[in-house]
């Protein structure tokens, strides 16, 4: 793979779109990415802890600006690594740092309400569907199923930005091929990963709706990344910047999730500032008697996150030729020297974070929304599919959906199937806040 055409500032659907004097395709990107309304509701979304009243627990819009921040520095970092080496000029310096944090801002637009338990929860009852073969799920074709029973927020994401947003026009927020690529976490079908038998660490997840396959493609081919396959067996290796973007990601989560725990009460102060210090080490001097416990945590974790980013440029260095011609096969964090100590707060976010009380209770609470609203939705889907399709003709019919649908202000455009109609669903129920989630359920139940 090479840098010249890694970062093609050519726009997905418009590859010959210039860049203006002054802005770059990246800060275009950042700022497209910024102002859509998908960005915006990220700001009601969970991280880790579910519906939580303390205004300091990260929610995804506060998480996806820290990786973004974090993103910069390792691009900007490795960037200048690289230049040193001769391996780019100094404009693809700049690029570099600009694309992984435009994708690092968009790297989480994709999922849905309660995190990762509403991910699972949607997938559960897609899959509940096609067990029993009932309604419009029920008769999604058996290769299409896997896009819904295992739902990725990755692969929705690369929907919005690619389609869903802004007007549906061809190549939706029209982002350019670098930070589409550097994205891609998965570059796969939910199809395609499971033809292939490779154990690549692209292909732990898919990443890309079959709907939206024909436009990864063109970001592939754009970039030039390292196919694997053919036909709907194709998969990619994934674009080098992609590793900086899932090492800010993990440094962002791992580090920034201890500090949530210790504001919520699931560990103590202590426990955080330990952790921290087994990244960033004691600092050289006592801590001010005047400090507070929280400054002390904020300290450390600033700390902890320069010593993680100099430890995945390091990796990224140092694996650099196995990355560019796509053969490395692991995380940045994985590969560094501070990989003994991430293991270790992943197993602690394991113990004492993740099964927390609190958060569990909300987590079931969560998928009893999610399958209220989805379980109603769907009926609505079936009448629209006994009127041929036909939006006007059922919207005419049906006076009650109608209601809802201009309740909720449900987009309908762009149904033809069932295929169609289940993602259209996907599309509305994901694209949810965790509140507004509730507020539908409690309107569809009565509860209001």
């Amino acid at each position: 793979m090479q840098w010249d055409r890694l970062l093609n500032a050519g726009r997905l659907c418009r590859p010959d779109f210039p860049e203006a004097p002054g802005r770059p395709a990246y800060l275009q990107d950042y700022d497209r990415i910024l102002f859509s309304e998908p960005f915006r509701r990220l700001a009601q979304k969970t991280q880790v802890h579910p519906l939580y009243e303390h205004d300091h627990v990260h929610h995804r819009m506060i998480h996806s600006l820290e990786t973004a921040s974090a993103g910069r520095s390792l691009g900007g970092m490795a960037g200048q690594a690289m230049l040193e080496q001769g391996y780019i000029t100094e404009a693809q310096r700049e690029a570099i740092a600009g694309t992984v944090q435009a994708a690092c801002l968009v790297h989480d637009i994709g999922n849905p309400p309660f995190g990762h338990s509403g991910e699972d929860s949607i997938g559960q009852w897609f899959a509940q569907k096609f067990q029993a073969e009932t309604g419009v799920a029920g008769a999604i074709p058996q290769a299409q199923q896997a896009e819904f029973s295992a739902f990725e927020g990755n692969a929705q994401g690369f929907r919005i930005a690619a389609t869903l947003e802004m007007a549906r026009r061809p190549g939706g927020m029209r982002l350019s091929y670098a930070t589409l690529a550097a994205f891609m976490k998965y570059p796969c079908t939910a199809q395609a990963r499971q033809l292939s038998q490779e154990g690549y660490v692209g292909l732990k997840k898919f990443g890309v709706f079959q709907a939206e396959a024909a436009l990864f493609a063109e970001v592939a081919e754009a970039t030039g990344l390292r196919a694997d396959g053919a036909g709907p067996g194709t998969c990619w290796r994934r674009h080098p910047l992609a590793f900086l973007v899932e090492a800010a990601d993990d440094i962002c989560y791992r580090i920034l999730d201890l500090e949530d725990a210790a504001t919520v009460g699931d560990l103590t102060t202590q426990q955080v500032i330990t952790c921290l210090e087994e990244i960033a080490g004691k600092p050289n001097r006592a801590d001010d008697v005047a400090m507070t416990a929280g400054e002390i945590v904020a300290q450390r974790r600033a700390g902890a996150i320069h010593q993680a980013i100099k430890a995945a440029v390091d990796a990224f260095m140092a694996n650099y030729d196995a990355i560019m011609a796509g053969d490395f096969n692991d995380g940045l964090m994985e590969a560094s020297a501070k990989a003994a100590v991430f293991a270790q707060m992943k197993e602690i976010s394991n113990a004492r974070i993740f099964t927390a009380r609190r958060k569990t209770e909300l987590e079931i609470s969560g998928r009893q929304v999610i399958f209220a609203v989805l379980d109603h939705f769907h009926g609505l889907y079936a009448d629209l599919r006994a009127s041929g399709w036909d939006v006007d003709l059922f919207l005419a019919q049906h006076g009650y959906w109608a209601k809802l649908v201009r309740a909720v202000d449900l987009d309908l455009r762009g149904i033809t199937d069932e295929y169609t109609a289940m993602h259209s669903l996907a599309d509305f129920v994901s694209g949810m806040t965790d509140r507004y989630a509730v507020k539908v359920r409690d309107m569809v139940t009565g509860r209001i």
